[in-house]
């Protein structure tokens, strides 16, 4: 079976993951995920990623965090842009998610990033996600 859209399938595997409190999640691994997986590392969201190899495949496996033993940190997400609509925003119309409590993350010229410091560099993209 083919796949659309591997990054909604990474998003939805890690929500399904933290709705169940596992404490880890695999997703197939490209660089695009990667890179978005050290945005959430950067903004708090996850503990820790790495690489492995299962079954001659490289894995990307996330380390969710927990506030406490139940509470997931990430309580949602959200994939903004999608395959059949991507969506660009200027850095001035960066949305804020939930008031600056969560984060959305864009894929810039300058590489990924999340809004707040898109903003700081002056800079827009594609708007890939939204977390919080």
């Amino acid at each position: 079976m083919v796949m659309t859209d591997p990054i909604a399938d990474m998003l939805t595997r890690l929500r399904n993951a933290t709705m169940v409190n596992n404490k880890t999640c695999d997703v197939p691994y490209s660089t695009f995920k990667k890179s978005i997986a050290n945005v959430l590392k950067q903004e708090g969201f996850i503990l820790g990623y790495d690489i492995r190899l299962v079954k001659n495949r490289k894995m990307l496996r996330f380390y969710l965090k927990y506030a406490g033993e139940k509470d997931p940190i990430i309580k949602g997400i959200k994939r903004e842009s999608k395959p059949g609509r991507r969506l660009y925003v200027g850095y001035k119309e960066i949305p804020y998610v939930f008031d600056g409590l969560g984060v959305n993350i864009l894929s810039t010229s300058k590489g990924m990033m999340s809004g707040v410091e898109a903003k700081k560099r002056k800079l827009g993209g594609e708007l890939i996600c939204s977390v919080w």
